[in-house]
């Protein structure tokens, strides 16, 4: 097992997860049987890796690019988790498991295992996709080691000095992807490409209509997915919502204000484990305590390895679930006192799902290099170094926690390609379908992004949010309201008539 305490640990925005239809009158006119479309797919067994009971998988070839829909193909895999019950089927319900860069092969038999009711499974074959450049799909890579960019989330920067060491590394791990072998295939790595990718599996389905079932950045491609291709969407439901531009330079920005909107759950926990834990007796000593410990780790790194910037992002990585907070809890306790630190439960780090990547035939840096890809080529990042050392000054005055982290120099400043086309613009403009849910005070997609993309899908969606903490929502939290409420969505169709506030469990 690798080490749990080194100067390069990584975090991923997704914390490590992988999971992350047709019209009524088409089900009541037996689409239980096979469709000649259909009948063409080569159904088999997946991949050893995601090959859990009852789940097979095939693959369609897709163009690269699509404005040359004649030239170079890439391959996508995907996988079904079949209804079994035919008088129920309604039709196929896609999924994503968020990241950009996460495999979903596997999903749909995650989602039964994490209790997706058994309602929703009779109602669907659900569907995983891994997306272009991502898994068992035509894989990208640029050639990375753990220590060449070890965390997808930005580093915290204490000064300007920072920002500019900074600019140099990651300056470097573009230019990688940009001499990687697969770089031929980086321009195309796109969430448009990707949806469409997605429309042509619809097709290969024999489906006239798809439902969608998205987290954290998924939400972001079933909101382009849905823009895009509005009369093929079916029922579409996305869990913790990223704003309606993506991943860019301004949702970057966000996690310092996700940071500081999870604090106060941290700070009420670790209060009143005051006796457990010796952090403080009240939430305001909390807050202090953080500063103190974070302070005195810039100024000494333990021997570990544990400095400011990698206590602040195992921070932010561990308010993504509440069952994590004990574990924060104790890490701090240790950095505190200077006792060992406890070993992590599994840290969100590139190193394991490294190597069974590798052992799988994917690149082991695969996760980080298409993420890249994706939100590098999805948008224009600003390029000038001094424009990211002024967001960090102004983020670390507007959230003094983790601002200067989110706000500080990516890749994408550097990133060897042009964006290929304009990013998706999300409107109102199609069915009303969309049903939202978003935890009020979650550290990856705060809930100033998800009211934008509320905002740009006007009335084609409904929002619920949550009265609790941390990244994802709906089978992950004991919330009795959001649950009926999306469980009713997408066996029945039914949405609220406005949006809903559901109270804390």
């Amino acid at each position: 097992m690798r080490k749990p305490v080194t100067p390069v640990l990584a975090f991923a925005v997704t914390a490590s997860l992988t999971l992350a239809g047709c019209s009524s009158a088409d089900a009541e006119d037996g689409q239980d049987e096979e469709s000649p479309a259909e009948e063409a797919i080569s159904w088999g067994e997946c991949p050893e890796a995601v090959a859990p009971p009852g789940l097979e998988c095939s693959t369609i070839d897709v163009p690269l690019d699509y404005g040359n829909a004649e030239g170079e193909t890439i391959e996508i895999a995907f996988s079904r988790l079949a209804s079994e019950d035919p008088e129920k089927r309604r039709g196929v319900l896609l999924t994503n498991s968020g990241g950009p860069g996460g495999e979903t092969l596997s999903m749909p038999a995650t989602l039964r295992e994490s209790g997706l009711p058994q309602s929703v499974l009779d109602s669907y074959d659900v569907i995983g996709i891994d997306p272009r450049g991502v898994g068992h799909s035509t894989p990208v890579t640029c050639g990375l080691e753990l220590a060449d960019h070890p965390s997808n989330i930005p580093t915290y920067a204490r000064h300007e000095a920072d920002v500019a060491a900074e600019a140099e590394r990651v300056e470097a791990v573009a230019a990688r992807c940009a001499e990687s072998e697969t770089a031929d295939l980086l321009p195309h790595i796109t969430t448009a490409n990707t949806a469409r990718d997605m429309d042509r599996v619809r097709e290969a389905l024999g489906e006239s209509e798809v439902s969608y079932f998205g987290i954290s950045y998924g939400t972001y491609l079933g909101a382009v997915y849905t823009t895009m291709f509005p009369e093929n969407s079916d029922r579409f439901f996305l869990d913790s919502v990223t704003g309606p531009r993506g991943w860019d330079s301004s949702f970057a920005r966000t996690f310092g204000e996700g940071f500081q909107d999870r604090f106060p759950d941290f700070a009420e926990f670790a209060a009143a484990e005051h006796e457990t834990y010796g952090l403080g007796e009240t939430p305001e000593e909390i807050e202090e305590k953080f500063f103190e410990i974070a302070e005195k780790l810039d100024a000494e790194p333990t021997p570990e390895g544990y400095n400011g910037q990698v206590f602040r992002h195992l921070t932010f990585d561990r308010f993504y679930y509440d069952d994590k907070l004990p574990e924060l809890a104790g890490i701090w306790a240790a950095l505190d006192t200077g006792q060992p630190v406890p070993e992590p439960e599994g840290d969100g780090s590139q190193g394991e799902a490294a190597g069974e990547a590798a052992s799988a035939g994917i690149p082991s840096d695969n996760y980080l290099a298409s993420q890249l890809h994706v939100i590098c080529n999805d948008s224009d990042w600003p390029e000038d170094v001094s424009t990211y050392a002024r967001n960090v000054e102004e983020d670390r005055e507007r959230f003094p926690m983790y601002g200067a982290a989110g706000a500080n120099i990516t890749p994408c400043a550097f990133w060897p390609s042009e964006p290929v086309e304009e990013p998706v613009e999300i409107t109102d403009s199609g069915p009303s379908n969309v049903l939202m849910l978003q935890n009020l005070r979650d550290n990856a997609t705060p809930l100033s992004g998800a009211r934008e993309t509320r905002a740009a899908l006007g009335d084609r969606a409904r929002m619920v949010t949550a009265d609790q903490g941390g990244h994802l929502a709906y089978l992950f939290l004991d919330n009795r309201c959001a649950h009926d409420l999306v469980t009713d969505f997408l066996v029945t169709g039914e949405r609220p008539d406005e949006d809903v506030d559901c109270p804390a469990a």
